[in-house]
């Protein structure tokens, strides 16, 4: 199949529906927008539901309720709308009802600004509302990646009754690159799904309401994930098996830090790269595989203080618990570091200028 230069956004929305995608609801937000645009003509040419919801709130809880019937259902939002869907993020985990939502990532707190970050990785890799659920969140480098990773969110979601998260960022989602888009899943629909007869579909008591039941049920939902970070481990590793150093990055900054890679090699360094597709589950495999006698892992990202770095700390403890291995953080903040950016951290590592985090 010929290759298309497609928009990041664009090519996610395209995607969706090729995967699939029955329902979609959102709202705009900058610089997540052109999915919406994208969805507002091609779904209805589908013959799909597409709605622009009055806020953040009323799209996720569209989706939820499409979701329920067994529907494909999406959303896509940036920071500020994500924010506003976490409770509705927890109410469909407390269901089992599995929908993809997309976060297209703007720098910075509060309204922040439309330049692109990674400042929402501790939210949507721990799942911001309340009690305890996850979400399995993807973390695409380039617009191919976005484009598989969407096409297969659906399938995902619905095996294991879960919220999908696409975690893109505003650069990926405004760039452009060529792709090579899938053809057409077919939509099969599960057996779950509500019909509105009351007869057929999510009939369970709460285990929220029922202490012994809630117990009982405690065991399928720990093994339920358990068989997710199992099944749904996806990284990229560069020539980690004689590393002195090790990088560790997602999304766009590890497409600069491998490029730091193949620099740094050229000039006799011995460094290498662990890069996760997917950060939650994270993972932990990978770092089985670097040089037992590496002399630091560097994770690099584009947030103010580092959020990665505490997965990246846990991985170096709990894969080589008899070393101390230390741990160090290039926080670039807003926008995307420069192979040379980097390699000056990585000396200022060296040098003992920069310290570890942990």
């Amino acid at each position: 199949m010929s290759k298309v230069m497609m928009k990041g956004n664009v090519a996610a929305a395209e995607a969706a529906i090729r995967g699939g995608a029955e329902f979609f609801a959102g709202y705009p937000i900058t610089p997540s927008t052109e999915t919406l645009e994208t969805l507002s003509h091609r779904m209805p040419e589908e013959g799909r539901v597409f709605i622009q919801a009055e806020n953040e709130i009323a799209s996720i809880n569209m989706v939820i309720g499409a979701a329920a019937t067994g529907a494909r259902a999406l959303a896509t939002s940036s920071g500020p709308g994500m924010a506003l869907k976490q409770e509705g993020f927890s109410y469909a985990a407390r269901n089992d009802i599995p929908y993809v939502c997309m976060n297209v990532q703007r720098w910075g707190i509060g309204l922040g600004m439309l330049d692109s970050g990674q400042v929402d990785y501790l939210r949507d890799t721990r799942a911001g509302g309340n009690g305890d659920y996850r979400h399995i969140v993807y973390a695409p480098n380039s617009i191919q990646e976005l484009v598989d990773d969407m096409y297969e969110a659906f399938d995902v979601s619905q095996k294991y009754r879960m919220g999908v998260l696409v975690l893109s960022e505003g650069y990926l989602g405004q760039m452009m690159e060529p792709v090579e888009l899938p053809p057409y899943k077919e939509i099969k629909k599960p057996d779950w799904g509500l019909d509105g007869t009351g007869e057929v579909g999510l009939k369970q008591t709460c285990a929220c309401y029922n202490v012994p039941l809630a117990h009982k049920l405690l065991p399928k939902r720990q093994e339920r994930l358990a068989q997710v970070c199992r099944e749904m481990q996806r990284v990229e590793t560069i020539a980690v098996e004689d590393a002195d150093y090790v990088f560790v990055a997602f999304g766009l900054p590890s497409r600069v830090c491998a490029d730091t890679v193949k620099r740094l090699r050229s000039q006799g360094e011995k460094v290498g790269l662990i890069r996760p597709k997917i950060v939650f589950p994270y993972p932990f495999d990978a770092f089985r595989k670097v040089n037992p006698h590496v002399k630091g892992f560097i994770s690099v990202e584009t947030n103010d203080y580092g959020q990665m770095v505490q997965d990246v700390a846990l991985a170096a403890k709990k894969e080589l618990p008899e070393r101390n291995v230390p741990v160090y953080c290039y926080a670039y903040s807003v926008g995307v570091p420069r192979v040379g950016e980097v390699i000056d951290f990585y000396r200022g590592v060296l040098s003992g200028e920069k310290k570890e985090v942990y």
